[in-house]
């Protein structure tokens, strides 16, 4: 009895519809303004007490001041570049891992794979994404970690007991499923006819790979990369676990670094004031990891409308 040409219901229904998806939209950029404006707020605050260049080009970390009028610290070094070369250098590492891998692994489940292989492996890959990162950091702490040690020792090679090369190894086997399955997809995603056509003028399958699919999935391909390194740099877990939390101006993947996160988080943790720059750190932190993720994302997206192709 609702639907009748006075009520017009299929009118009203749609315009509650739209009220809806626009009042949850507005939800998502309020949000995200708020979470920028404050990070950008207390950084600021931060930026008023230490230098911009100190903190950009500061070579040492040692952020140790007073947390109140009545104690006694140090007035601290704020200088981010062993964060930002600890995290770059993990990051590194676990690309190196995770890139050929995830790779090959998408190229072999599109390609060479039988269905129930596929079936089977794809699963059994994405459930790498599922794990907590804290297993993770057990795995490299217990696992990985001693293994290079000992293994350092008896090729005569000192390796720290927490180590960039740990950390890295491991969050390179857990973005793996972050390539692999993006990958898979887009490279599934390639028309058939395409193949068809690189086959019939007599190119191997190999070839039709390398020079007709790779090449027509290369944006899908680049923003799985991108991502996974976004949620690289972003890890917390696997370093303060795996990598320690000395603030190590290296690249030797050998020994202890630490990450900006790592220190975000210990920067936050315990009695604290905000008024101390010790604390208002952390947002300069937070604030430096959300340009760099943006940078990429905005990489990443230049890349696909650069090099993305319209096929019929």
């Amino acid at each position: 009895m609702y639907v009748t040409p006075h009520r017009r219901a299929k009118i009203i229904l749609e315009k509650a519809i739209i009220g809806i998806l626009v009042a949850s939209s507005m939800v998502a950029i309020f949000t995200t303004v708020g979470i920028v404006a404050s990070v950008l707020f207390e950084s600021l605050r931060f930026f008023a007490e230490v230098p911009l260049t100190d903190f950009v080009f500061g070579l040492e970390w040692s952020p140790q001041t007073a947390l109140r009028s009545d104690q006694v610290g140090s007035s601290g070094s704020f200088g981010a570049v062993p964060l930002f070369v600890g995290t770059l250098l993990i990051s590194a590492i676990a690309l190196i891992v995770a890139v050929p891998i995830g790779l090959f692994a998408a190229i072999y489940l599109a390609e060479y794979a039988h269905v129930q292989v596929r079936n089977w492996v794809k699963p059994l890959l994405e459930m790498l994404a599922g794990i907590p990162t804290v297993v993770y950091g057990f795995f490299a702490a217990l696992v990985v970690a001693p293994w290079l040690r000992g293994t350092g020792a008896g090729l005569g090679v000192d390796i720290s007991s927490e180590s960039a090369l740990a950390a890295g190894l491991v969050m390179g086997i857990m973005i793996i499923p972050f390539i692999s399955s993006l990958s898979d997809d887009v490279i599934t995603a390639v028309p058939q006819a395409m193949r068809e056509g690189s086959l019939g003028l007599g190119a191997t399958k190999s070839e039709t790979i390398r020079k007709v699919l790779l090449p027509a999935a290369l944006p899908g391909i680049m923003g799985s990369i991108l991502l996974a390194a976004s949620r690289a740099i972003g890890e917390t877990m696997i370093v303060v676990m795996a990598a320690g939390m000395s603030a190590n101006l290296t690249l030797n993947p050998l020994e202890t670094v630490t990450a900006v996160t790592v220190q975000i988080v210990a920067l936050l943790t315990g009695d604290q004031e905000f008024d101390s720059a010790k604390t208002l750190a952390a947002f300069a932190l937070g604030l430096a990891l959300f340009v760099t993720t943006l940078v990429l994302n905005i990489i990443a997206h230049h890349i696909v409308r650069k090099y993305r192709e319209q096929y019929e």
